[in-house]
């Protein structure tokens, strides 16, 4: 005879329906605790590469003039703010080094990225163009907006005007520092800038914050940063802004950073022919020093 009991007793799971509902919201709730969570690492680590960048493009050039302030100290006497304004290997050597600026941020932000070679550097970086966009295709779109960024930028410094600022002053001073500041702004600025601002800071504050305000903050941060370099020139800053905002919407729009890296680097290297032609064009000007100039070598003197 067949009874109740000749069945074995049911499993108990231990989870009525109201227990699987919450296990249910707690498992969907994790995922976006650690995708808030990991937003602010990217954040932060993307900050952290800024601020490497800009300390690095300060202390690398004041390292790199000091051994010649020594030697020049040395061999005749202590030169004064003014003196070392119109050296002309002074500000050769201040320029150069920011190469080597330039290659130790590009390290750190390999290592960050890469987190120390485990993970890919230029896929992360979104490194390429847009799906279904031949290259020819997009270097030839990219070299267009170029040239109207650097037409219109004309059109805006030709109206507006502004004094030299201290950028300008370094390349007037030699020859040697004019090609050497084309080569920087052609070969190694571009590259930086954008693997920087729009490479790390865009994607991080635009999974925290959204498109939108990521556009505004990369902007800001772009130019603000060049104001120090262009205080005295308004037109300057107004261009510089443009740009500013025009690669950061182009690499909203594409999801890519390779063109706007290709357009900072033809609006960088169009300008760097200028500057190379200028001196067999216009009639150079005499090298006056600045007041960025003269606080530098103030700040260089105090180690002494």
């Amino acid at each position: 005879m067949i009874t109740n009991d000749s069945f074995p007793p049911p499993i108990q799971t231990g989870a009525e329906p109201a227990d699987i509902h919450q296990a249910s919201s707690i498992q969907a709730t994790v995922p976006a605790v650690n995708a808030a969570g990991n937003a602010w690492t990217e954040v932060a680590r993307a900050f952290i590469a800024w601020i490497g960048s800009v300390v690095l493009l300060v202390l690398v050039p004041l390292l790199a003039v000091i051994p010649y302030f020594i030697y020049r100290a040395a061999t005749s006497e202590v030169p004064t703010a003014q003196a070392l304004a119109q050296d002309k290997i002074f500000l050769l050597i201040s320029i150069l080094a920011v190469i080597p600026a330039h290659a130790l941020t590009l390290l750190g932000i390999w290592l960050i990225i890469t987190k120390w070679g485990r993970a890919p550097f230029w896929k992360t970086l979104k490194f390429s163009w847009p799906p279904n966009v031949l290259p020819w295709r997009g270097f030839a779109i990219s070299f267009g907006i170029a040239v109207m960024l650097l037409g219109f930028g004309g059109l805006i410094t030709s109206l507006l005007g502004g004094q030299k600022t201290d950028l300008d002053v370094l390349i007037e001073s030699s020859f040697a520092a004019r090609l050497a500041t084309a080569f920087l702004a052609l070969a190694t600025a571009p590259l930086v800038e954008e693997v920087i601002y729009r490479g790390m800071l865009y994607p991080a504050i635009q999974r925290l914050l959204g498109m939108g305000w990521a556009i505004v903050v990369v902007s800001v941060m772009f130019a603000g940063v060049h104001v120090l370099q262009y205080k005295n020139n308004i037109g300057v800053i107004v261009v510089i802004t443009i740009l500013s905002i025009t690669l950061t919407l182009i690499r909203a729009w594409t999801d890519r950073l390779l063109p706007s890296v290709v357009i900072h680097t033809i609006f960088n290297g169009l300008q760097s022919l200028y500057l190379v032609l200028q001196p067999f064009i216009e009639k150079p000007e005499k090298v006056k020093p600045t007041p960025a100039l003269i606080q530098l070598f103030h700040t260089i003197q105090h180690f002494f």
